[in-house]
């Protein structure tokens, strides 16, 4: 639905924005303008979806560089895999010269959206394209609760004897359209979307961003690659950290009373978790059956956190708690950038900064550390 929605609003924006063009699609990808810039020295502009994306722009381009005019679509606060484009972020889409995007499920839109573009000189920054094979398909771990597990047992409830009274032909119809079903999941395989979640990730994401500043404005290019430099320093400094403090504790599995996004984390560190559902799940009604699952393992590893993430109301994990033996864990939350708002920006919040947030809580929940200052600087401007 997000989809064809997008579709349809791009094919009504697309003549008005052609229209409104002072700049033909032909001239623009004429082999006689192969400038980066037009002759009118107009700003560049970078269009980024997410507010990971829009920082590490941020940082590399710096404060001073009037050169750029860098966006970031989803400032109101709105979640990745709600978001819907308006008609403006479409047209502002459209005659981007860089557009920095996911590329994961929640993206589907993208595609339609870059066909209306009037830019046609424009570089798409595609996160998932840039991991390839290294892009993790989304798991669905053990007592972790599906799509479809709710309905499903929702359905029972109403009618205990309904998987009794099933009919020999549905039975039959099942058999027969089991290995066509199973094919269909083959080929439809679901990839974990989260990929900025992982320090490491985002050097790569970062040197792709410079490179392609660079590319577009080459005047600047030294300054581009001496505050890359400079920020994925930073971004190992910070790796390291988490390294260590990750290293000397002895409880390597977090329990999440929530959905799960950090699952390029936690492989970064080798850590193991459980979860009440999938990072890309719109469920918010854990089952019986999960929330019996979580406590259980709350019990047979002895932990003493369990973790949500920000936007959450607590109340799974408050519901495993009181489903566990002593009753006494505290809830933490760890942060996956995902609602960060245009006030958040204004008051200084940076991705290095929420990382370090992160680890804190973290070290305080496996190691009983209390919050500490780091020697990673983690202000928005540290570039």
């Amino acid at each position: 639905m997000k989809k064809l929605a997008a579709g349809l609003l791009c094919t009504t924006l697309a003549l008005s924005i052609a229209g409104c063009s002072g700049t033909s699609t032909k001239e623009q990808t004429s082999p006689a303008s192969p400038k980066p810039v037009s002759q009118k020295t107009e700003k560049i502009k970078v269009v980024a979806t997410i507010f990971p994306e829009y920082d590490w722009a941020r940082q590399i381009i710096g404060e001073d560089n009037e050169n750029i005019d860098l966006s970031y679509l989803l400032s109101n606060g709105v979640d990745l895999h709600s978001f819907q484009p308006s008609a403006d972020d479409i047209v502002k889409i459209s005659s981007s010269d860089i557009f920095i995007y996911v590329g994961g499920e929640s993206d589907q839109w993208v595609t339609d959206t870059l066909k209306s573009a009037v830019n046609k000189d424009m570089v798409v920054i595609n996160l998932m394209e840039i991991l390839g094979s290294d892009a993790k398909e989304e798991e669905l771990k053990e007592g972790m609760q599906g799509e479809d597990d709710e309905h499903d047992h929702d359905h029972n409830e109403d009618d205990p004897s309904a998987e009794s009274s099933k009919s020999d032909d549905d039975t039959d119809h099942s058999e027969d359209s089991a290995a066509a079903e199973s094919s269909e999941e083959e080929e439809e395989k679901e990839y974990d979307e989260h990929v900025w979640l992982s320090l490491r990730n985002a050097k790569l994401f970062c040197t792709k961003i410079a490179d392609v500043l660079a590319e577009k404005d080459p005047s600047h290019a030294s300054d581009y690659q001496t505050r890359l430099n400079d920020y994925t320093a930073q971004l190992d400094s910070l790796d390291q950290e988490f390294e260590t403090m990750i290293g000397k504790s002895s409880q390597k599995t977090l329990i999440f009373a929530d959905r799960f996004p950090f699952r390029y984390f936690t492989d970064d560190y080798h850590l193991d978790y459980y979860a009440a559902f999938v990072g890309c799940s719109a469920e918010s009604e854990a089952s019986f059956e999960t929330i019996a699952f979580l406590s259980s393992k709350v019990d047979e590893l002895d932990v003493h956190t369990i973790f949500t993430i920000e936007g959450s109301d607590g109340a799974i994990a408050q519901t495993v708690i009181n489903n566990t033996k002593t009753k006494d864990q505290e809830v933490a939350i760890l942060n996956s950038i995902q609602s960060v708002t245009k006030k958040d920006i204004d008051n200084g919040t940076s991705y290095l900064g929420i990382m370090k947030e992160n680890y804190q809580v973290l070290d305080k929940a496996l190691n009983g550390t209390e919050p500490a200052e780091s020697s990673v600087n983690t202000s928005a401007d540290a570039a």
